[in-house]
Order: C-alpha cells, then sequence, then structure tokens
C-alpha cells in the first residue's frame, strides 16, 4: 500500500516537472542553431565586418536590451521590430561593445553604420586601425552573454590565415592574417612577373650564346 501511494504522488509530480522543463528547452534552443555569422575585409589600414545573426537571435538580444516595449503598456505598433532594434541606443552600445578588432594591442576606432536592413544585411563595422593591416585580433563575443551556446563563424573576404574560424564564449578573439596584397603591401603578382622577365631574358642570353658558338665554328 505503501507503494501505490507513493506512485500516485510521485508521477503526477514527476510529469508536472517535465512538464515544465521542456518549454524551458524549446524557448532556450535557438541558440543550439546554426552559428552567427562574420563577414570580415581588409583595403589599407580600415577593416570592415559584418555581423549577422538569425532573425530570432536579434528578437532574443533587443528583448534582453528593451529595445521592445511592453505590450501590456501599450506597444506602438506603427514600427516594426527592425526599426525598434535601429532606433534603439542600447542595442547600437551593446555591438560596439561587443565586436572588437585590436592591431598590436591596440584598438581600431570602430564605427557602427546605421542599423537598417538588419534580417539580410547584419550590423556593419569599419574599424580604422593604426597601421596597414597585416594583421589583426578580431573579437566577436556578441549573444554569448545570452548564452554560452551561441558562436559566430567568422569569414575572411579578403584572402586571409585562417580563411574561416569559429569564434565562441570561451574563445571570443581570433587572430587573422593578411597576405600583403590584402594588407596594401607590394603586390603578390610583382615577383612572379619580375622572375618571368628574369627567365625570358636567361633565355634570350643562351640562344644569343649558341648562335655565336655556331657562327665561330664555321
Amino acid at each position: 500500500m505503501r507503494f501505490g501511494f507513493v506512485a500516485r504522488v510521485c508521477v503526477p509530480l514527476f510529469a508536472a516537472v517535465g512538464a515544465l522543463l521542456v518549454p524551458a528547452q524549446a524557448a532556450g534552443a535557438h541558440p543550439f542553431g546554426p552559428p552567427s555569422t562574420a563577414r570580415i575585409a581588409v583595403d589599407g589600414d580600415r577593416v570592415t565586418l559584418a555581423w549577422l545573426p538569425a532573425e530570432d537571435d536579434w528578437v532574443a538580444l533587443g528583448q534582453s536590451l528593451g529595445a521592445f516595449e511592453d505590450p501590456a503598456a501599450g506597444a506602438d505598433t506603427t514600427l516594426t521590430g527592425e526599426q525598434k532594434l535601429a532606433r534603439s541606443a542600447a542595442v547600437r552600445d551593446y555591438l560596439l561593445g561587443h565586436v572588437g578588432v585590436t592591431q598590436a594591442g591596440r584598438p581600431c576606432a570602430a564605427e557602427l553604420a546605421p542599423l537598417e536592413r538588419l534580417r539580410t544585411e547584419g550590423a556593419r563595422f569599419s574599424f580604422a586601425c593604426p597601421e596597414p593591416v597585416t594583421a589583426v585580433d578580431v573579437r566577436v563575443g556578441a549573444l554569448t552573454d545570452l548564452h554560452e551556446a551561441y558562436r559566430t563563424m567568422l569569414t575572411a573576404d579578403t584572402p586571409a590565415e585562417p580563411a574561416q574560424a569559429l569564434l565562441t564564449a570561451t574563445a571570443d578573439t581570433r587572430r587573422v592574417r593578411f597576405d600583403a596584397q590584402a594588407g596594401g603591401g607590394v603586390p603578390l603578382v610583382v615577383p612572379a612577373v619580375a622572375l618571368l622577365a628574369v627567365l625570358a631574358l636567361l633565355v634570350a642570353l643562351l640562344v644569343r650564346r649558341r648562335h655565336l658558338s655556331t657562327g665561330a665554328g664555321a
């Protein structure tokens, strides 16, 4: 009888606890989807970066920063969620505080473009570095304070090593090295052209020497 009583009490309790846990896990499932993307490019001393998370991640970020009004308090229905994110000073400050580029330990001055077309183009940054860029440390730590499972796939549009890197909550910064052509140095094609010119000159000298030898022998 005691076992029957325990079963009658515990089974419904476990079921109730399970019902509470499942929605909680489902609500927090979006950090486990595809990673956000960040595309980086270099031109001289300037670095550009576009960070693009999923649409529901923008919603989660906006909610955490108070970019959306409480519906119970009479939310403004004339603006879209994207427009509310774009107008939020808290969102801009957050992005500038969680995405950055440093060169030899010195921060590159950051500019954040107006937050328009967030769903298609993401947050667009421009960084002015002290020197022409050959190597920089890139940090993308956005969203990881909401959940440690968030991550960002960094991809270089300018030839770089590595060409791609996964940034996570525990490793949100990666050094990226760009070749000389990408960083404004001597183009890589110049040595190749010079080498071809030298080879052509050597061939011409050898041919001329052979002709001279043949003429002397005659």
